[in-house]
């Protein structure tokens, strides 16, 4: 299904930019109006070596101070700037010894983005979009370090990263929050890598919550009102008890800067991907074997269903978990292990995070009456190219 925002012929002008904005020889235009995933063009910096420093036993937050400096101090430390250097065009080939991947030819890219320490081991999360043409990426601690960082995996279909350095002590680490406790109109507080600039904190709030602009089949973006600009990408987004709630990836401009519309992909989608990306090196996921569609009130009123809930299966895949199980075209599935579907986007999010092998019940409203199916899931084939 195409994207709103892809889509010119729907809406004219709208188009998304995945890939971080480069210099050197790679030149990006700005369209009118765009989405864009943001990297930034790597500039020289002048930052003074930051002091050890001293965390207050809480955090000081506007409610109670009117300032966010007491949680800047806290969480900047553990905010790295992430440059990467490489290639754009070419495949990618491996080095004779059997090393770190490289490429031949095509066209030489800078870019930088931003990312944040989630073990004092190295540890580091930042954007697919990022790192996925590095040939190189260098790490800048916020006390002025420079480390060189190796890819440790990545999943294109939630744009997120996880890389590592070596250090020689431990490094100050961040801790996850939980995205699902955030509300519209919370706190949140962005830091990262903005035009190069490093260790810029921005504040506002939780503008929105669920919000699918079609960037991927598992978006549930958080929509933040604090100016993040390219290069601000990977970098976290914190809550008032100084806790990442949110991994910036995206706005919504009219002139590739920051107009308030800002997107962070949620921790708790973010928490379980990186576990895997740390522990396999990929992410494997749950496959129903289903392509879906939205159900709109016409097609609901066409299936004899009083309201426009659920997800419409519009093709059942061979060979798929969905085919053994007795799914059907026209289906309308309403419910998944017992969570609800109220729209199409809940599915693949629920089927992506249940484990291969296991065993659940898929209510359907068929010919207008419900039916419970029970579904072995099977791990996601690479090339699938089903929502679910």
């Amino acid at each position: 299904m195409k994207s709103p925002f892809e889509s010119e012929g729907r809406r004219p002008g709208l188009r998304r930019m995945t890939a971080a904005l480069l210099v050197g020889t790679a030149l990006i235009g700005a369209p009118v109006a765009a989405v864009l995933a943001f990297g930034a063009p790597a500039v020289a910096q002048s930052q003074p070596p930051a002091t050890t420093p001293v965390v207050p036993a809480a955090p000081l937050v506007p409610a109670t101070s009117g300032s966010f400096a007491g949680l800047a101090h806290q969480v900047m430390p553990g905010v790295v700037n992430v440059s990467i250097t490489g290639h754009q065009g070419p495949a990618q080939v491996a080095d004779r010894d059997g090393g770190p991947r490289g490429r031949r030819g095509g066209q030489e890219i800078h870019g930088a983005g931003s990312g944040f320490i989630i073990d004092p081991a190295g540890y580091i999360v930042t954007n697919n979009h990022v790192v996925k043409d590095a040939d190189e990426i260098s790490v800048t601690l916020n006390d002025g370090t420079v480390l060189p960082a190796k890819v440790v995996g990545t999943d294109p279909k939630t744009d997120l990263a996880l890389i590592k350095v070596k250090a020689d002590k431990p490094l100050a680490a961040v801790e996850w929050g939980n995205s699902d406790a955030a509300q519209v109109g919370d706190w949140v507080m962005a830091v990262g890598n903005p035009y190069g600039l490093g260790g810029t904190v921005t504040a506002g709030i939780v503008s929105a919550r669920g919000r699918d602009i079609n960037a991927n089949p598992l978006e549930d973006f958080l929509q933040i009102d604090a100016p993040i600009n390219p290069g601000n990408s990977g970098g976290p987004s914190f809550d008032a008890a100084g806790k990442v709630i949110g991994i910036n990836s995206e706005i919504y401009s009219p002139s590739g800067g920051s107009v308030g519309i800002g997107f962070a992909i949620p921790s708790n989608l973010a928490k379980s991907v990186i576990a895997q990306l740390r522990e396999h090196g990929s992410v494997q996921r749950g496959w129903l074997g289903v392509e879906i569609q939205a159900l709109t009130p016409e097609l609901a009123e066409a299936a004899g269903i009083d309201t426009a809930k659920g997800a419409l299966v519009a093709e059942v895949q061979k060979n798929s978990p969905a085919l053994k199980a007795g799914l059907r075209q026209g289906d309308v599935i309403v419910s998944f292990d017992g969570k609800p579907v109220a729209e199409s986007k809940d599915l693949p999010r629920l089927v992506a995070e249940t484990a291969s092998g296991t065993s659940v019940p898929v209510e359907v409203l068929r010919d207008g009456k419900s039916k419970t199916l029970s579904v072995d899931i099977a791990l996601q084939p690479k090339a699938d190219k089903a929502e679910s």
